[in-house]
């Protein structure tokens, strides 16, 4: 395995896996620095083939891409260098809002993760020149919140498809590191604009294993930062948006804590859920965080049952709607028949 060290709040983990690409190249290198002299002039620099961590972020990108990577050639991968004063001034108001979350939290940590964001190459040109000028949401059914919605680093194929093609054929993904804090589970479809309570400071769909990271727009630059722009070109485009729906799916499994506790009881020995119970009473005294109590959870149930236990009582809460639907409808073509 290879770790992405890049910074000191976050890694990024690789396998050491070859991936093929195709031969296709530019015809000249005076071609390349043409076609993204956007990205040079607003104080992005290029990093060489040769560059140790070009070469762990693009294996980190195709990988994340699944059967696309395959197929998909990146042509170049942008740094930011945080040259000028206004770049140094957003690299240090990320570092203190950092500390500040983590403080928040209790002294652990802040939670700083990389992510990926798609856009069009002019909004990535704005972004990284003036940061976000505004969010997304509400726009399908699969927007958890409205706020800026990011992909984890493991899934490049979500940034994907929301990336654009420019007039070269080549679409862009901002590779950024975000900071999640303390998260809460927010639905797809949801019209939420912020974090429920002051307790939590991001979004996500899955606690246990989250596609979707939504950062509320009151915090979308002083909690995310714009460290690389990959530029890449992808032959099989129209596939992603089939792929991304049969992935996603319309909502993420989820149940309350009281009633994880009680089904994990059944499976789980004595002096398991006797700490369990210990940490939970913790966490509603707030002398433990959300997140400090499902990473405790998560060693001690392990994520496999942890996993299962929660998709059978999604299971259970579906059977039930749809019973109680059925029920509903049955009832209404019996009255219906009596008044015909």
């Amino acid at each position: 395995m290879e770790h992405m060290g890049l910074e000191d709040q976050a890694s990024i983990v690789i396998d050491d896996q070859d991936v093929l690409t195709s031969d296709c190249e530019f015809d000249s290198a005076s071609s390349i620095f043409s076609q993204f002299e956007f990205f040079t002039r607003n104080g992005m620099a290029l990093l060489e083939d040769g560059n140790s961590e070009r070469r762990i972020i693009e294996r980190n990108f195709l990988k994340g891409l699944g059967q696309f990577g395959k197929e998909t050639k990146v042509v170049a991968i942008h740094k930011n260098s945080y040259s000028s004063p206004i770049g140094q001034a957003r690299m240090e108001s990320f570092r203190i809002f950092s500390e500040a979350v983590k403080r928040k939290s209790g002294g652990n940590n802040a939670n700083v993760q990389y992510a990926w964001y798609g856009a069009s190459r002019d909004e990535i040109c704005e972004i990284v020149t003036h940061g976000f000028g505004r969010f997304r949401g509400g726009e399908n059914s699969e927007s958890c919140g409205l706020g800026v919605h990011l992909s984890p680093s493991n899934f490049s194929i979500d940034g994907m498809i929301s990336s654009g093609v420019d007039e070269n054929g080549i679409r862009h993904l901002l590779l950024c590191r975000v900071i999640l804090g303390n998260t809460e589970v927010v639905r797809p479809g949801s019209k939420q604009i912020q974090p429920s309570s002051a307790e939590f400071d991001s979004g996500v769909d899955n606690l246990l294993s989250p596609r979707q990271y939504t950062i509320w727009s009151p915090y979308m630059n002083s909690h995310i930062f714009p460290n690389y722009v990959v530029s890449f070109r992808a032959p099989r485009v129209t596939g992603f948006e089939r792929i991304r729906r049969s992935v996603v799916g319309p909502s993420s499994p989820y149940m309350t804590f009281p009633t994880l506790l009680s089904t994990l009881s059944r499976f789980l020995p004595r002096s398991k859920m006797v700490l369990i119970t210990k940490f939970y009473s913790a966490y509603r005294d707030n002398k433990l965080s959300r997140i400090q109590l499902i990473q405790k959870m998560r060693r001690l149930a392990g994520d496999k049952l942890l996993i299962a236990v929660i998709k059978f009582d999604r299971k259970k809460q579906l059977q039930a709607r749809t019973r109680s639907s059925a029920s509903g409808d049955l009832n209404s073509a019996k009255r219906y028949a009596a008044g015909a």
